[in-house]
């Protein structure tokens, strides 16, 4: 028995028929999506895709039906001639659609990376579009703020009581304020004009150039200290601490110097030094002085008693008298350094500093006179009466002032004036003369004792050290203020005390 196999043709017939019609009909709706949307790889791809398949439809259903319909009419012969070629095209087309999907992978990636860089595109285009319609207001606002941050920094430079310099490697001013133009007694028209250069302003060339060494090293320098010349000619003691900067540019080094002024902590030092050092000299003094002075006074009064039975004009008279001579002389210096060492009794009443220099000019004038010496006095009439011991006073006066004799020689100048400042509560005394002025490296022993520039014979030593003492003693200080053949100005400084409370 065999079952009739009409049925089966019919279906491989019309199968092969709608397989056909439905790859066509993909290739229809692919086409719409791509077309929606052509820079969309996914649809490009689902449009070969579909053109592929339809191929293979083509060739897989028009085979079936072409076998169908010569097997019906008899020509088997023929189809068997055709069946290579129809499986061989079905094969290629099955080489198409894997082709196309292992070519759409590397298609899929650089389509990626395309709008990747598309995006990156169009963020730099809004970007460049947003400073073309705002780039007047961005240069505004950016020049507002270089404005403002440099004004600040302006600011700080301008009043910075500091030195702030700028200079190229050569020493050569660029840049100064004006703390550092008071400080070296610069021009602004004179930097511009001319090539000054830092480094003539160092007391000591060899410091400059070793600042350079360090710099170029190490790249800075921190609170070196060292001696300039100031605006008077005058040393001035400063830490300086420096940078470089290497400008890429044009391959040029610039030095960046923060200068401070430590002039007067350098004094105040030395001030410090020195009355440590007289302090304890004056303890030693104290101590040799009280020890010699009591055989002093015992030679002193054995050799009176022996004078007073000596008859007048014998040689053994006139040899105690010399004895007495050289004991009253040593007697004298023991009290000088009773009085430096402050171990004398100090009779303190109130009395008028006025009347006290006065007294003190009426006793030398005549003298000074003689030497065409001039002494002129200039006194603040607010100075009110002070609690002092006069003539201890009168002494450090006259110390003051035959040395200012002693520094002038013949024909000069003294004056003597004060000022009471009462914000300090003290009254200034300045003795200024316009003699010889005394040398910087003696300015820091005229206070020891013993210590003269006179020659033997013409003084102790003794007398600013005593006065140093006397003037201690009263609270106050006493300074020194010297140019060397331009004179000196020696400073006394006492304290105010209440008259009616003491």
């Amino acid at each position: 028995m065999s079952l009739p196999i009409s049925p089966i043709w019919v279906i491989d017939f019309l199968g092969s028929s709608l397989m056909i019609f439905f790859s066509f009909l993909c290739v229809h709706l692919a086409t719409r999506l791509r077309n929606q949307d052509k820079e969309n790889a996914v649809w490009t791809y689902l449009l070969w895709i579909a053109w592929a398949l339809a191929a293979f439809a083509i060739s897989r259903g028009v085979g079936h039906i072409a076998k169908r319909l010569l097997l019906l009419s008899g020509n088997q012969q023929m189809w068997m001639m055709l069946r290579p070629y129809s499986g061989a095209f079905n094969t290629i087309t099955f080489v198409v659609v894997a082709s196309i999907t292992l070519f759409f992978e590397r298609v899929w990636k650089i389509n990626q990376t395309i709008l990747r860089d598309k995006q990156a595109l169009q963020d730099s285009h809004e970007q460049i579009l947003y400073l073309n319609r705002h780039l007047e207001e961005l240069v505004d606002e950016r020049t507002q703020e270089l404005f403002i941050s440099e004004n600040k920094y302006r600011r700080i430079f301008e009043s910075s009581r500091d030195m702030i310099l700028v200079s190229d490697r050569h020493g050569r001013i660029v840049e100064i304020n004006p703390a550092g133009i008071n400080l070296l007694g610069l021009t602004r028209e004179a930097i511009q004009k001319e090539r000054i250069s830092f480094k003539q302003f160092f007391r000591k060339p060899e410091h400059w150039d070793s600042l350079v060494d360090q710099l170029l090293n190490r790249g800075y320098v921190s609170d070196g200290e060292v001696e300039l010349i100031g605006a008077k000619g005058g040393p001035v003691h400063v830490l300086l601490s420096g940078s470089v900067e290497c400008l890429l540019t044009d391959k040029k080094e610039f030095f960046h110097f923060l200068v401070k002024d430590i002039t007067q902590r350098k004094a105040m030092e030395q001030q410090l030094l020195q009355a440590d050092k007289l302090a304890s000299i004056g303890h030693l003094a104290a101590g040799v002085a009280h020890e010699i002075n009591n055989p002093l006074n015992i030679i002193l009064g054995y050799t009176q008693l022996l004078i007073r039975h000596e008859p007048e004009g014998t040689e053994r008279y006139l040899d105690l008298r010399i004895i007495e001579k050289h004991a009253r002389t040593c007697k004298t210096i023991v009290e000088d350094l009773l009085n430096f060492s402050r171990s004398t009794r100090t009779r303190k009443t109130k009395v008028s500093l006025h009347e006290c220099i006065e007294e003190v000019i009426n006793v030398v004038r005549q003298q000074f006179e003689l030497d065409n010496i001039c002494i002129s006095t200039s006194f603040d009439p607010n100075v009110p009466f002070m609690i002092l011991d006069g003539e201890k006073m009168k002494q450090v006066f006259m110390n003051l002032f035959m040395n200012a004799k002693h520094a002038i020689g013949k024909s000069g100048e003294i004056t003597v004036s004060t000022h009471y400042d009462p914000r300090k509560g003290d009254v200034q005394i300045r003795v200024v003369d316009t003699g010889c002025g005394i040398e910087p490296h003696n300015l820091s022993k005229i206070f020891d004792p013993f210590f003269t520039t006179k020659s033997t014979g013409e003084g102790t030593g003794l007398g600013l050290s005593v006065s140093y003492g006397i003037v201690k003693e009263h609270g106050g200080e006493i300074l020194v203020e010297s140019e060397l053949g331009k004179g000196s100005v020696f400073i006394v400084r006492l304290p105010v005390i209440d008259c009616d409370r003491q």
